[in-house]
């Protein structure tokens, strides 16, 4: 399946997207979710975050833009008089389970650190180690373009958090939360977004690089 042009959802679309990749993998048996199903996912106070209060036409509306960029829609195998809906999340991007579980949890509840999502993942994908977490996220910043991205470390905390990209509205912010301004348009808002991200991508993989010549070293 091929994706039309960059992904850029609305937070509708984030949550409906999340809801359904949980889901799917959370309670199998209930998939793919009837509209009231999917409704009631998209709005539930546990494991959200904001907690949100979509309606059925918002969920429609969501769905609709969803289907146009090859993300969702109806089930393409359902039985029965109720129309189901799925994802097809895995085969725009053919996803490995821990990059699919971070994908879910980053769309569900924003911008966390590798601890919280190693925890907030474990019904979907157990995450053995933190460097497990690590090495998902690092697969998810080497896409291209890139899905997720490493944000500014905020004052007093030891670990970054990192946000996923198929969303600008949430990405701009992650970076506001995570104490930076979010520049207005007239002071370039797009090239400056663009040069955080790259600079965080190069931040991270310079961290790698040195970790792999280490190993290196350790073994010649």
């Amino acid at each position: 399946m091929t994706i039309p042009g960059p992904i850029v959802l609305t937070p509708g679309q984030a949550r409906v997207l999340g809801a359904l990749m949980e889901k799917a993998t959370t309670t199998p048996e209930y998939y793919p979710l009837s509209l009231n199903a999917l409704v009631n996912a998209c709005n539930q106070r546990s494991n959200r975050e904001p907690v949100m209060n979509l309606d059925e036409d918002e969920v429609r509306l969501a769905l609709r833009g969803l289907e146009d960029k090859q993300l969702a829609g109806r089930a393409r195998s359902a039985d029965g008089r109720v129309t189901k809906y799925e994802h097809w999340l895995g085969e725009a991007f053919n996803f490995t389970r821990a990059e699919a579980a971070l994908i879910c949890v980053l769309l569900l509840r924003g911008p966390q650190t590798p601890g919280e999502l190693r925890g907030r993942t474990e019904r979907m994908h157990r995450f053995d180690e933190i460097a497990d977490v690590l090495a998902g996220l690092q697969k998810l910043l080497e896409r291209e373009p890139p899905l997720a991205a490493m944000l500014p470390r905020q004052p007093g905390t030891k670990e970054s958090r990192y946000a996923h990209l198929l969303s600008e509205p949430v990405e701009a912010a992650a970076f506001a939360a995570a104490g930076d301004t979010a520049p207005t348009a007239s002071e370039g808002a797009g090239d400056e977004r663009v040069a955080r991200l790259e600079a965080s991508v190069a931040q991270l993989r310079q961290e790698v690089d040195a970790l792999r010549q280490k190993i290196d070293d350790l073994f010649a």
